[in-house]
C-alpha cells in the first residue's frame, strides 16, 4: 500500500480499518456493521471500534468493506 491513511484515534488495530480522510460519514456502513463500526463525532468519520469476532461479524464488515461507496474501508488480513 503506497498511499497515507489516517485513522481516528479511536480505532482499534485489526485487519479493518477506515481512511478518516476519505470517509464522508455515509453511515451506510455502522447501519452494516453496528457491532464494529462507529461514527467519531469530532472528525465525521467512521471507525473500527471492535474488530470482527464471529463469523456473522466478520460477515458484516466485509459488507461494509464492499459497500462503501468512497472506499474508505480497508481489509488487510485474515480472519
Amino acid at each position: 500500500m503506497n498511499e497515507k491513511i489516517n485513522m481516528t484515534s479511536l480505532s482499534v488495530k485489526g485487519k479493518y480499518y477506515i481512511d478518516c480522510d476519505t470517509c464522508l460519514d455515509h453511515e451506510c456502513c455502522v447501519k452494516i456493521a453496528p457491532n464494529n463500526i462507529k461514527i467519531d463525532l469530532e472528525k465525521y468519520a467512521a471507525y473500527f471500534f471492535k474488530q470482527p469476532e464471529t463469523l456473522q461479524e466478520q460477515q458484516q464488515c466485509n459488507e461494509a468493506f464492499i459497500t462503501c461507496p468512497v472506499e474508505a474501508i480497508y481489509d488487510d488480513g485474515d480472519f
